[in-house]
C-alpha cells in the first residue's frame, strides 16, 4: 500500500491511508488480537488532518472557502494544527480559539505554524463567554470573510471518517474486525468509523472510550445531560461537558471511562513495549481496551483495532515529563 511512489504534488495529499499495525508486547495476555490504526502517519500527525481538509474542501467546493479568508476554529490543539496546515498551503489565515488544558507544545506548534491563537479557561460551562466555544463564536462574527468550522456541530466531521478511516480499516482486516475502541470526543472519529463499519458487518462492536469527569459514557446510557457527572480532568481530546452534535451515539455500544493517570502511565507503558510514541487519547484507549477486556468484552477469535489518534511530541511537557507526572502524582 505504496501511495505517492515518485514526486508528491502537496502535503496534504498524504492525508488518510494510515498504517494499521499488529500489536504484540502490550496486549499480551489480552484474549484475541489486537491492531492499532496508526493516525500520526498523516502529515499534521493527528486524525484530525482527515476531518480538516474534508470540512476545507467541502466549504471550498460550496464557495463558502476563497482565498485570502479566515478559518475560526475552536479545538484542543490537533483540529488546530490540521487546519493551520492546510491554511499555510491553501492561502487562509488561521484563528484558534483553544483550551488551557491543551500542552505547551501544541500551543507553540499552533503559533509556529502561523496560526493566531487565543486560549481559554478549559474548566468553565459552555456557554460561559469565556469558553473556547463562545470565543471562537465571536471571533467568526467579528471577522469579515471568515468560515467557521465547528467540528463538535458539524456533521462533515462524522462525514469525512466514514469515507475515509472506515473503508481503510475494512479493507485493512479483510473484513475480519470484530471490535472497534475509539476516544470519543467530537464523536466524529468513532461515528463516521463506527457507521461504515457496522453497514459491513452489523456485528461488530463498538466502544467508546470517555474520560472521567466527562458527560458522554451517561448520556449514551440514559439519554440524560447530567451536568453532576463534569469534573476536571486533563486527558485532551477526549470526554466533553457539553453533548457534540457530530457523535451518533446509535453507532456505539458501550462507553468505558479511564482515569487521568492511568490513561497517562499506558501511553509511557505502549512507548517502552511497542516503539510507538503515542499522544494522551492513545494511552486511554489501549487502557480502556484492557478495562474491557476485564470484563470479557473480548474471547479468543476477536479481532481488536484501536484507533492511535495522535503524536507523542505534542505531550513532552505533560505526560512524558517526569516532573509534570509527579506534579500530578501520576509517578
Amino acid at each position: 500500500m505504496i501511495r505517492n511512489k515518485g514526486i508528491t504534488n502537496s502535503i496534504l495529499e498524504l492525508v488518510g491511508e494510515t498504517p494499521l499495525i499488529k500489536l504484540h508486547k502490550v496486549t499480551k495476555g489480552l484474549p484475541g488480537s489486537y491492531y492499532a490504526k496508526f493516525e500520526a502517519f498523516n502529515p499534521g500527525h493527528s486524525a484530525k488532518d482527515r476531518i480538516a481538509l474534508h470540512i476545507v474542501k467541502d466549504a471550498e467546493k460550496k464557495g463558502i472557502l476563497k482565498k485570502g479568508a479566515t478559518i475560526v476554529e475552536t479545538t484542543s490543539g490537533n483540529t488546530g494544527f490540521s487546519l493551520a496546515m492546510i491554511s499555510i498551503v491553501r492561502g487562509y489565515k488561521c484563528i484558534l480559539a483553544v483550551s488551557d488544558k491543551s500542552s505547551i507544545d501544541k500551543i507553540d506548534l499552533l503559533k509556529s505554524m502561523g496560526a493566531e491563537v487565543h486560549i481559554c479557561p478549559a474548566n468553565v460551562p459552555p456557554e460561559d463567554p469565556r469558553s473556547y466555544y463562545e470565543v471562537a463564536k465571536r471571533i467568526h462574527k467579528k471577522t469579515k470573510n471568515s468560515v467557521y468550522i465547528n467540528q463538535y456541530f458539524n456533521e462533515l466531521n462524522t462525514e469525512a471518517h466514514y469515507k475515509s478511516t472506515g473503508p481503510e480499516i475494512w479493507k485493512q482486516t479483510e473484513g475480519k474486525i470484530t471490535h472497534l475502541v475509539v476516544a470519543s470526543g467530537t464523536g466524529g472519529t468513532i461515528s463516521g468509523t463506527g457507521k461504515y463499519l457496522k453497514e459491513q458487518n452489523p456485528n461488530i462492536k463498538i466502544l467508546a472510550v470517555d474520560a472521567i469527569g466527562s458527560v458522554l459514557k451517561k448520556y449514551h446510557e440514559t439519554g440524560e445531560l447530567d451536568l453532576n457527572e463534569v469534573s476536571p480532568y486533563k486527558i485532551e481530546g477526549l470526554g466533553k461537558n457539553l453533548i457534540p452534535t457530530a457523535t451518533d451515539f446509535d453507532v456505539i455500544d458501550v462507553y468505558e471511562k479511564v482515569s487521568d493517570k492511568n490513561a497517562a502511565l499506558e501511553a509511557r507503558n505502549i512507548v517502552k513495549k511497542e516503539g510507538m510514541f503515542l499522544g494522551y487519547t492513545s494511552g486511554a484507549v489501549m487502557q480502556a481496551t484492557k478495562q474491557y477486556a476485564l470484563k470479557e468484552m473480548f474471547s479468543e477469535e476477536s479481532f481488536v483495532v484501536l484507533i492511535f489518534s495522535d503524536h507523542g511530541s505534542r505531550y513532552m511537557n505533560k505526560i512524558y515529563s517526569d516532573d509534570w507526572m509527579k506534579e500530578n502524582d501520576f509517578l
